[in-house]
């Protein structure tokens, strides 16, 4: 759900400026762009672009916060869950499971879902945020894929998110 615009913005430790301060400082400066490409080119591909600009981001951010903390195993990447994407309450989390190979849980409050619907931006809150999971589990460890089948952004009562980590 959230890797940085910038590479190096994503910590293991807390931020000066929270992950979901970011996000709204950002949407800010993406969905005025996002609308006037829309404009030139058609929704349906700005909001394409846009998805794959911010998921090779996120990609990115996840290769940089793995080599600034030295490891890039499950449980590391949990902790970076708890402790960026869900900094400040950002997010309510049930953990299902927590093994060296699979990380599953819930996401039950979503702070950025209620932020883009504040801004008035809700319809871009997927591509801004949830487009950037995967991408920054698979930069953070090539062997880390996402399977989830609903967000609260796109209406779900939870996020179901669901890491393992594959041969």
């Amino acid at each position: 759900m959230h890797a940085d615009f910038d590479r190096g913005s994503e910590q293991a430790q807390p931020a000066e400026t929270s992950l979901l301060k970011r996000r709204e400082i950002e949407a800010q400066i993406a969905v005025p762009l996002i609308l006037a490409f829309a404009e030139k080119m058609g929704r349906e591909r700005a909001f394409a672009v846009a998805r794959d600009v911010i998921q090779k981001l996120a990609q990115a951010a996840g290769r940089e916060m793995a080599k600034r903390l030295g490891v890039n195993d499950l449980t590391t990447f949990a902790k970076v869950v708890r402790d960026v994407w869900a900094q400040d309450n950002a997010l309510e989390i049930t953990v299902l499971e927590e093994t060296d190979c699979r990380l599953s849980f819930d996401v039950t409050h979503c702070a950025y879902a209620e932020l883009y619907e504040k801004l008035g931006m809700k319809e871009f809150g997927y591509c801004l945020s949830c487009s950037r999971d995967a991408g920054f589990a698979e930069g953070f460890n090539p062997r880390l894929k996402l399977q989830r089948t609903g967000t609260i952004m796109e209406g779900a009562p939870h996020c179901d998110f669901r890491f393992n980590k594959v041969e």
